[in-house]
């Protein structure tokens, strides 16, 4: 009996999937004739991947009832962290099959891309178009998540549960694949505008299109050693920075704007609270190096607007190095890279809708206290969807993941002083960059990087871009799997 891809196993599909984004950077390659020696590093672990998604797909196609794989919360979450890991492995492949990266490098910069990080290990300036084209495309892709992509394709019966657990919080339509369908469609409208407008402002073709992937994906990777820098255009900049905001946005929130209603966004209490962290910390970044770099006020204000949004949306881009910038800059932009963008949008960090509901849930537990009254109304918060109330259950929730990612932040930072011997202040501004996918780096990462340190980030790139729990919900139901699995053996 023939079996349709619809029929194959979760598994399977995403390992298809997987096998033929690896192949897509082999159609750029008749636009450069001298980078076809490297066809064979991308369509060699592309075919291998697609074989092997198919036979799994087949194989355990009609054995999920055997299993009990009924796509719990837990079995989601295990479904997307293979996903994410398999395409951690995979995408590192071309990188090394091509002696651009040792294997720890290259599954670096694999972790770095999809994750939409930007934190890199080549050197852009000797490195090939395919592979420039390779890392902004592994972080287009990225931004949008293995899953989405699949469900994009065909819908099954788990779609749902799966799309949840790889943490999109936002359904725009009401069919699951209408809506993954529909992100695509605004994704790839920004792509088109984005390039051609980049490209009017004097930009070449090929950084154009992957300057505009890496922006909208919140991704930061670069042609340029100097990142946007390296343009020196107030105009470049200024259009980067309307793609970061893009990028830094829910879906949700982009959607109503293609429907121009505005007044709906407005309202959205995220977007004023972005309104206002960029309203206090830009003036006083632009006074700080003003003060300290000796700089114009204009010119001050400029790399101010521009390094600010980039640290807040996590897109990583920079218009000039951090080193010699003063302690309460870096301070500064630690703190952003913390905050992060949008939640729902591809933006990583704790999320700017979680630190608004913190610093409400604080206000209110503060105005309890001083009160005469005992019970103080939560009230609400708008969203793209409407209003939402903040409950006894919203409020467990942002505590627990603000506290988690604090801690992990705090032992990641350690970690990096160990690991390379350097500052406290740099260690937390990169290990900030690599937990919030930012890609900022203050000098620590680069091809000589030590191997213990590019582990940590690592680490907190991955925690960062599946949101912690879902790669402990995840790592918990492998174990209960493999636990259940080994007493119905001895049994």
């Amino acid at each position: 009996m023939k079996t349709t891809f619809k029929e194959l196993n979760n598994i399977g599909k995403l390992m298809i999937l997987i096998g033929g984004l690896l192949a897509v950077p082999v159609g750029i390659m008749p636009f450069y004739p001298a980078d076809t020696i490297y066809i064979g590093s991308f369509l060699v672990p592309s075919t291998i991947s697609i074989i092997l998604g198919i036979i799994v797909g087949v194989v355990f196609k009609r054995k999920n009832d055997d299993i009990k794989f009924q796509y719990t919360s837990q079995d989601g979450s295990l479904t997307v962290l293979f996903a994410w890991f398999y395409g951690f492995l995979t995408g590192a492949i071309p990188f090394v099959l091509s002696g651009q990266l040792t294997f720890l490098q290259g599954l670096y910069e694999s972790v770095s891309g999809w994750t939409t990080t930007g934190l890199s290990v080549m050197d852009v300036t000797v490195t090939s178009p395919t592979f420039l084209f390779y890392r902004s495309f592994m972080q287009f892709c990225g931004g949008l998540g293995f899953i989405m992509m699949m469900i994009m394709i065909i819908q099954g019966k788990d779609s749902m549960s799966l799309y949840n657990a790889e943490g999109h919080p936002d359904r725009l339509m009401p069919n699951i694949r209408k809506t993954a369908q529909v992100i695509f469609q605004i994704y790839s409208l920004f792509l088109v505008i984005g390039t051609v407008v980049y490209i009017f402002l004097g930009m070449p073709a090929l950084d154009s299109l992957l300057h505009t992937m890496s922006a909208l994906s919140t991704g930061g990777f670069s042609t340029q050693p100097d990142s946007i820098g390296a343009y020196d255009s107030a105009s470049i900049e200024a259009f980067t920075i309307v793609l970061m905001i893009i990028g830094t946005t829910n879906f949700a929130v982009l959607l109503l704007l293609t429907k121009r209603k505005f007044a709906r966004i407005v309202k959205v209490s995220e977007l004023r609270f972005l309104a206002i962290l960029l309203a206090i910390f830009i003036p006083i970044i632009s006074i700080s190096l003003f003060q300290s770099l000796y700089m114009s006020l204009g010119e001050s204000f400029r790399h101010s607007l521009f390094n600010i949004i980039s640290a807040l949306s996590t897109t990583g881009y920079s218009t000039m190095g951090y080193e010699n910038w003063p302690a309460a800059g870096i301070g500064v932009m630690i703190v952003l890279m913390i905050i992060g963008g949008g939640l729902g949008s591809t933006a990583g960090g704790i999320k700017l809708t979680r630190v608004y509901l913190m610093i409400r849930i604080l206000g209110f537990n503060i105005y309890k206290r001083l009160s005469s009254q005992r019970k103080v109304n939560m009230s609400y918060y708008n969203t793209a969807e409407g209003k939402r109330s903040i409950d006894t259950e919203l409020i467990s929730d942002t505590i627990g993941f603000i506290s988690f990612y604090l801690i992990i932040f705090v032992f990641g930072g350690l970690m990096i002083t160990w690991t390379s011997g350097s500052s406290l202040t740099e260690a937390m501004f990169e290990f900030a960059s690599s937990l919030g996918t930012v890609g900022l780096s203050i000098g620590l990462t680069g091809p000589t990087t030590d191997g213990g340190t590019l582990i940590v980030q690592m680490v907190g790139m991955i925690l960062g871009r599946l949101e912690i729990f879902i790669v402990l919900i995840g790592i918990y139901s492998g174990a209960a799997s493999i636990r259940y699995k080994l007493r119905e053996a001895t049994q």
